[in-house]
């Protein structure tokens, strides 16, 4: 209060503190750089420690230490070098094209089916990462994206319009689909109080279930068939190559580009946004605030179903065509790790998206070159969430001073509007 009595103005705030929250930000972007680093540093051990010969010249290492180090670098360097050229560039495709001025289709296919395979991941991970953002856990995203993907495909083949028309109202119909998958264990939480953890899981057996039932009946079933196999999406209904035939990148990439800058203008500019961040920050303030929780409940779900429907219809419209027993893998419960890995954030699940696209990818180009098991792709992503999910630790190994990594709960809980 001033000396008259009126309240006095808020202060500016001070100047030090944008360069200490850049600094914060920065931080954060290098403890997850490092935590990448440290994860494929341990990928390399596990490749030593699995390669026979690499292990007897390191046996006798006393006697040809030339040897044992040339065959240590050329196992993991090989198997890098198989991962990268199979997911980003092939050099002797350049070479191919460079001599004989064909051979574009073979120059690009590794980044295209990296983008193929980080596409439904982006998609479902910003699902789950707006759930956790907002302090409800979604661990329903394989459920929801297989009810995508039947409503997609009973779209697809029951309805002749052209594709003009028919793609959007197949890509409406996946998100309607995971939107009422995600609808079900919102509606549940916010009426009986049932633990959305449970209700997903639970949900994602339900879904997996029916998906075996539906393909063993009309209309789903492919007619003459006896084994579990859908009719196929007719062409009208797929995706749109966006490089030529060639090449499978398809129009489900810019469906999920648009996901992400329209879940970034959502958390920074939106009401609905701004009251998700708040419960997900505070639930109590949000109470106070008159921000009802329930609702917010029910809505983080329905969109986070919606995102996990779109992203079994990218992969069915897009490169699959059918479904069949266990359709989408692992691509809901990989989505948890990509959201974690991008922080929650949209452009960080973009990045995580598109990096665990490339192991995916590029592991299967390492096992067909080196014969090293695809699973160590898969061991490297699961040390790349440890690392990420436990900053602390990757300050200690690298001598790192001060905060901003943020802790396992905080990855879980916070981050949606950064």
């Amino acid at each position: 209060m001033t000396s008259g009595g009126e309240a006095a103005a808020p202060r500016a705030p001070r100047a030090w503190t944008v360069p200490l929250r850049k600094l914060a930000q920065a931080n954060v972007a290098v403890v997850t750089l490092l935590s990448v680093v440290s994860a494929l540093v341990l990928g390399a051990v596990l490749i030593i420690a699995t390669t026979p010969a690499v292990l007897h010249a390191i046996g006798h290492i006393g006697s040809h230490p030339g040897r044992a180090l040339g065959l240590t670098g050329a196992a993991v360097g090989d198997a890098y070098w198989a991962m990268f050229s199979g997911a980003i560039f092939s050099p002797s495709a350049l070479g191919h094209v460079v001599s004989t001025g064909h051979g574009w289709v073979a120059l690009f296919t590794p980044l295209s089916e990296t983008l193929v395979s980080a596409t439904p991941l982006v998609l479902a991970g910003l699902g789950v990462a707006i759930g956790f953002s907002t302090g409800v856990f979604n661990i329903g995203a394989q459920g929801q994206l297989i009810a995508g993907a039947l409503a997609a495909l009973y779209v697809g083949f029951e309805v002749q319009l052209p594709i003009g028309i028919h793609v959007p109202l197949v890509l409406l119909a996946g998100a309607a689909g995971g939107a009422a998958a995600g609808f079900v264990p919102g509606f549940l939480k916010a009426r009986t109080g049932a633990h959305e953890v449970i209700t997903t899981i639970m949900f994602n057996y339900v879904m997996l279930n029916l998906l075996d039932y539906l393909l063993s009946v009309s209309p789903f079933q492919q007619p003459g068939q006896s084994n579990a196999i859908s009719r196929t999406m007719p062409a009208t209904a797929r995706l749109p190559h966006l490089f030529g035939s060639g090449l499978r990148a398809n129009l489900g990439l810019l469906v999920a580009l648009a996901a992400v800058a329209g879940a970034a203008w959502f958390t920074r500019r939106s009401t609905l946004g701004f009251s998700f961040r708040v419960i997900g920050l505070n639930p109590a303030a949000g109470k106070t605030a008159g921000i009802d929780a329930r609702r917010v409940t029910v809505l983080v779900l329905v969109i986070s179903g919606a995102l996990a429907g779109l992203a079994g219809t990218a992969s069915l419209a897009g490169t699959d065509f059918f479904l069949s027993s266990g359709y989408g893998g692992n691509i809901g419960f990989d989505a948890i790790t990509v959201a974690l890995l991008g922080r929650n954030r949209p452009v960080g699940v973009l990045f995580a998206g598109l990096l665990f696209g490339a192991l995916d990818v590029g592991g299967r180009n390492m096992q067909a070159v080196t014969g090293i098991p695809l699973d160590l792709a898969s061991v490297i992503q699961a040390l790349i969430v440890m690392f990420v999910a436990t900053p602390v630790l990757v300050r200690e190994i690298f001598r790192l001073r001060g905060g901003g990594g943020g802790s396992s709960l905080q990855l879980a809980t916070g981050g949606w509007g950064g």
